[in-house]
């Protein structure tokens, strides 16, 4: 018998009628969710995969420069989910001040709202008087994602006061109709006590259903997909689970995109809590295993140009020093190597051309002035799956 997960609202306008999804309060109850053999198996597989990527995390000497990457792989793909059409090279460009085309740089802003929402968010939980896992944390990250792009004018950082919906016209031929606007601060309110509450089941799969109650609130009007999944990364650190952002599952999501939606939807209609959390521990554990394998290749990658550089003829402790910046910098230009080095111009291009002798560089433009360069080994490995279909 399926499990009923919610009630509906009714009401007719216009000769149709909307039926708006209110969802009971988490956890999953009559029946109480069950982990079967399978689900065990797979969230050991996800719980080991994820202790491996921390470990790879604390094994190399600077975890920054995966931070940097894996969140602006998240970052890229979550957005790129919404319809964003900008890759992770479009946005390292952007970053190191390379000529970009004005329609991309739209594109691109919305992907560095994401990566300064999630920062924020990471800041005030880290902070003694930080704000705690709560709908008010939810509220600044949301107004910080949303700031400047599109969706600007839909009430950033504010629950909504109307109905939405997702898929067709109009609520009365939608795929999904959300609560309505007056439902959506209990049922925030419950999110955040169920956030906070003492729970028998294991944390990953808490966070997986965490991101399921808040896509079905739907509690604003642009921008939840990419704020739900930004809430897993944030339950991830809070639980524990992982002490650094490095879990890019939105590529997950991505590859299986249709499936992502039907599950989630599935859970609506057929209460099947099940699928959804066999679904997402599976996810967990794939990008966690590949998270653990592109630290390793970029880490290797890193250590022989590293050794490379400094065997090559005429190496300079700048050039040197510009490697160094490379994999939290791996597209540069020359006004951009002066402010990363502190030096002056023709130095940064006599560093810049060092590398590119050393095939660790490669110039992108073809131009002869404004030229930016790419440390392009490096893009190749970790931009895997950022790439628009």
């Amino acid at each position: 018998m399926a499990r009923i997960t919610g009630t509906y609202d009714r009401k007719t306008v216009g000769g149709e009628e909307i039926a708006a999804f209110i969802p009971h309060a988490l956890p999953p109850a009559d029946p109480p969710l069950q982990l079967d053999t399978q689900a065990h198996e797979r969230l050991r597989a996800a719980e080991h995969a994820l202790s491996r990527l921390e470990l790879a995390g604390q094994m190399v000497p600077s975890v920054e420069w995966f931070i940097y990457a894996f969140v602006r792989k998240e970052a890229v793909i979550s957005s790129q989910i919404e319809g964003t059409q900008a890759t992770l090279v479009d946005l390292l460009t952007y970053e190191a001040g390379a000529q970009t085309e004005p329609a991309a740089e739209v594109e691109v802003q919305e992907v560095c709202n994401y990566v300064e929402a999630l920062a924020f968010a990471r800041k005030q939980l880290s902070r003694k008087n930080g704000l705690p896992l709560s709908v008010r944390l939810l509220n600044e990250t949301h107004h910080r994602l949303m700031k400047g792009v599109r969706g600007a004018e839909k009430q950033p950082g504010e629950i909504r006061s109307s109905q939405n919906w997702i898929g067709g016209t109009r609520p009365g031929n939608a795929v999904y109709v959300p609560p309505p606007p007056y439902e959506v601060p209990r049922l925030l309110g419950e999110l955040e006590q169920y956030l906070h509450a003492e729970d028998a089941l294991p944390p990953l799969v808490r966070a997986g259903l965490a991101h399921v109650q808040f896509e079905t609130v739907h509690p604003y009007l642009d921008g939840n997909g990419r704020l739900g999944r930004l809430l897993v990364t944030l339950l991830l650190e809070e639980w524990r689970q992982l002490s650094q952002p490095l879990l890019y599952l939105s590529l997950f999501f991505k590859r299986h995109r249709e499936d992502y939606y039907r599950i989630l939807n599935r859970v609506r209609t057929e209460g099947d809590w099940e699928e959804w959390t066999a679904f997402f521990l599976e996810g967990v554990g794939t990008i966690a295993e590949e998270a653990v394998q592109s630290a390793r290749d970029l880490f290797a990658l890193v250590s022989r140009d590293r050794a490379r550089v400094l065997a090559a003829g005429k190496a300079t402790v700048v050039a040197s020093r510009l490697f160094e910046e490379l994999p939290r910098h791996p597209v540069v230009t020359i006004t951009g190597a002066v402010k990363l080095l502190g030096t002056t111009k023709p130095t940064a291009a006599k560093a810049i051309a060092l590398l590119e002798k050393a095939g660790v560089l490669a110039e992108t433009t073809g131009r002869r002035r404004d030229r930016t360069f790419s440390y392009a080994k490096y893009l190749d490995r970790l931009r895997v799956g950022t790439e628009l279909e």
